[in-house]
C-alpha cells in the first residue's frame, strides 16, 4: 500500500482488519510476545512515515460500534475508522455540529487528532481540542479510557502519534448545528496583511490566505462567517476585504484548477459541514500528486515570519503549488503544534518533487528558526530530534509516558525512533 500522495510505499509485512476489540487486542499482544510491531493506518493522508511500520498494519474500519450522539452530555462517540465527512453528515442529521473541521473532510478522525491536525480561526483551537475522552488498546492488550479531567496523562495522550496504543474510539464535544457563508476575495495587498495580520485573519470565523509569496498581493482570501438569525434578508456580501476584491465566480485555491470540487462559495448560506472544509465530501480523492509541509509558530511573529518567507519566493516558485496561511487558537496537549501559543500556520503544498523539496526544507526551517516553528507531525519536515525537544515544553514528559505505556516498543516505528530516540 501507498499513502494518499503516492510518495511513500508502506513497509508493513501485512495488514489486517479486526472485527472486534478483542481480536485487535490479541493481535497486539501476539506482536509483543514475538518482538514485533503494530501500527494503525487511517486514511493515509500523511506525507511521511509517521504511520509506517515494518510489522503489521491494522485497519480499523470494521471495528463494531457506530457514531453515537449523546445530546444530554453534548458529546459524540466516534469509532476510530470514521472520517470527518461521515461524522459531519451524521451530526447534521441529528441537529449537531463540530466547532471546526480541516480543509479536507476525507481524513480519519483518530488520525487527524493523533497528528495535531487543525482547521482555521483565531478563536478555534485544533481538532484535538474537541476530544473529551479517548480509548486505546494498550501494548498489554487491555482497553484503557482516558477522559478530560482524569489527570495530566490525558493531555499527553490525545496528540500522541500512535505511540501509546491503538485508538479505538473518541468522544468529541458537539454544539447545535449552524449555518455558514463562504466568501472568496482576490488580490489582497500584502501591505494590508503585514500592517495588521490579526485584523485580516480575525475578520471572520475562519480566514485562509492562498499565496505564492511573490508580487504585491495575496492571490486569494477565503473568509468563512457564521450566519446569525439576523442574516435573513441580509444585503449582498461586501465587495472588498481589506483591499481585496470579491470573486465573481467560484475559485479553487490553485487558480488554474476547476472549482467544481470546492465547497460552495459566493456567500451562499449552507450547513457548517459544507462550508468549513475547502473541499466537498462527495468528491473523494483517491490520490494527490502533491507533497505537503506545515509549520505553526507564535502569531505574534506573523508579520516577521511572512516577510521572511516572501524573501524566499524565488526559491519557492519552482517547488510550490500554493501556500495557505491560517490561524489556530492555543490548546494544552503536550505534542500539539499549537500547545500554549496562539499560532499562525504556514502550509506549503509542493509539487511532487520530493528530493528537491527535502533539499530545500533545511533552508526554509533555518529562515524560520527565530520564530520556533513547530511542524505538523504528518507532513514533511527536516527538524532534528534535538530541535523538536526544545519546541515542546512537555516533550520529555511525553518521552517518559511513551516508555511507560509501551515498554516493549510494540507501537514504535522508524519515525518515533527518530523523534523520541531508540
Amino acid at each position: 500500500m501507498k499513502n494518499w500522495a503516492g510518495n511513500l510505499e508502506y513497509s508493513a509485512a501485512s495488514a489486517i482488519r479486526p472485527t472486534t476489540t478483542a481480536e485487535l487486542a490479541e493481535v497486539v499482544v501476539d506482536a509483543g510476545r514475538r518482538g514485533g510491531r503494530v501500527k494503525a493506518l487511517g486514511s493515509r493522508h500523511c506525507f511521511n512515515d509517521v504511520a509506517d511500520t515494518p510489522g503489521l498494519h491494522v485497519l480499523l474500519d470494521r471495528l463494531p460500534g457506530g457514531i453515537e450522539v449523546d445530546s444530554s452530555r453534548r458529546v459524540v462517540r466516534v469509532p476510530a475508522g470514521c472520517t470527518y465527512g461521515e461524522l459531519g453528515l451524521a451530526l447534521e442529521r441529528a441537529g449537531w455540529a463540530l466547532h471546526n473541521m480541516a480543509s479536507l473532510p476525507h481524513i480519519s478522525v483518530a488520525g487527524a487528532v493523533q497528528t495535531g491536525t487543525h482547521g482555521s480561526g483565531m478563536r478555534s483551537p485544533g481538532l484535538a481540542s474537541a476530544v473529551k475522552a479517548v480509548e486505546f488498546v494498550r501494548a498489554s492488550g487491555e482497553t484503557d479510557r482516558l477522559a478530560e479531567g482524569s489527570g495530566d496523562e490525558f493531555l499527553g495522550s490525545v496528540v500522541s502519534l500512535g505511540a501509546l496504543g491503538i485508538v479505538t474510539s473518541l468522544e468529541l464535544a458537539i454544539e447545535p448545528s449552524y449555518q455558514m457563508r463562504q466568501q472568496v476575495f482576490e488580490d489582497l495587498p500584502w501591505d494590508e496583511v503585514l500592517a495588521d495580520y490579526d485584523a485580516v485573519a480575525g475578520d471572520g470565523y475562519s480566514v485562509s490566505l492562498f499565496t505564492d509569496y511573490a508580487g504585491d498581493t495575496v492571490q486569494q482570501a477565503w473568509r468563512k462567517v457564521k450566519c446569525e438569525a439576523s442574516d435573513e434578508g441580509a444585503a449582498e456580501p461586501p465587495h472588498a476585504f481589506h483591499g481585496a476584491v470579491r470573486a465573481t465566480r467560484p475559485r479553487h485555491p490553485l487558480p488554474e484548477m476547476d472549482a467544481v470540487n470546492c465547497t460552495q462559495q459566493l456567500d451562499v448560506p449552507g450547513p457548517w459541514l459544507d462550508r468549513l472544509p475547502h473541499f466537498r465530501h462527495e468528491f473523494t480523492p483517491s490520490a494527490g500528486d502533491e507533497l505537503q509541509t506545515e509549520y505553526l509558530l507564535p502569531r505574534s511573529h506573523a508579520a516577521e515570519a511572512l516577510r521572511t518567507v516572501r524573501g524566499l519566493a524565488a526559491k519557492l516558485a519552482p517547488l510550490l503549488f500554493v501556500s495557505e496561511v491560517r490561524t489556530v487558537a492555543s490548546d494544552e496537549f503536550w505534542l500539539s503544534p499549537s500547545q500554549g501559543q496562539e499560532s499562525i500556520a504556514l502550509h506549503f503544498t509542493w509539487r511532487p518533487l520530493q528530493a528537491e523539496v527535502e533539499a530545500f526544507l533545511p533552508e526554509l526551517e533555518a529562515a524560520l528558526s527565530p520564530f520556533a516553528p513547530r511542524p505538523h507531525w504528518g507532513k514533511l519536515f527536516a527538524l532534528a530530534p534535538s530541535q523538536l525537544r526544545g519546541l515542546y515544553p512537555r516533550f520529555v514528559d511525553f518521552h517518559d509516558l511513551a516508555a511507560k505505556r509501551d515498554p516493549g516498543g510494540v507501537f514504535r516505528n522508524g519515525f518515533l525512533d527518530r523523534v523520541l530516540g531508540t
